[in-house]
């Protein structure tokens, strides 16, 4: 098994993270391929608000998640919000995707985060099935309202 390195990714990542964001819409919308926008990872990676991560393998990148540090209304604390994860299908079940989640625990710890938290799709069988392993499931149920009916693709 090759050795996997997290990291988090900044403009020069932009590359190497367009095509892993245009399989990941593939794959939620399973039509036709996307095809890998430079502009957009450089936006992501640019975001004021958004971070993200990076999962590599023999210096290829496989794997991203992106999170962001919100304020944790009851605590006073901060929380982790986990908002995407994706892992390249020839890199799965590696535990490269619970290595992300680890890496986020660590760096949540460091910020003094309350909990880290998602919400998944309950019909992604193998990522639920680890999700179950690592995690408890919240008391939260998600609801969703469409804004930008141009965004649903």
């Amino acid at each position: 098994m090759s050795k996997i390195s997290i990291k988090t990714l900044g403009p020069d990542d932009a590359p190497a993270l367009a095509p892993l964001i245009a399989e990941y819409a593939q794959a939620l919308k399973r039509g036709a391929p996307r095809r890998p926008d430079q502009y957009y990872a450089e936006r992501i990676l640019g975001d004021r608000t958004a971070q993200v991560i990076g999962a590599e393998t023999d210096g290829r990148l496989v794997g991203f998640a992106i999170f962001f540090d919100l304020p944790e209304i009851i605590t006073g604390l901060r929380t982790g919000q986990l908002d995407e994860i994706y892992v390249h299908p020839d890199a799965r079940n590696q535990g490269i995707g619970r290595h992300m989640i680890e890496w986020l625990v660590s760096e949540g710890s460091r910020r003094g985060w309350a909990q880290l938290r998602w919400i998944v799709p309950g019909k992604n069988a193998p990522a639920v099935a680890l999700y179950d392993k690592i995690a408890e499931p919240a008391d939260w149920k998600g609801y969703i309202i469409q804004v930008d009916r141009g965004a649903q693709g």
